[in-house]
């Protein structure tokens, strides 16, 4: 299962889909603060 992550800069909003699994692993909720690394097509996420 996968799901979408809405990410908010001051450039605008990123999103990024990953797994479900990996939200629950990274433990995030709305609000958390995060790192969105943008390779190519990609984009990783990092709880800060």
């Amino acid at each position: 299962m996968v799901s979408e992550v809405d990410v908010e800069t001051p450039a605008g909003i990123v999103t990024s889909v990953i797994t479900t699994r990996s939200i629950r692993d990274l433990g995030l909720t709305l609000g958390s603060e995060v790192v969105a690394l943008v390779k190519a097509t990609e984009v990783s996420i990092a709880k800060l």
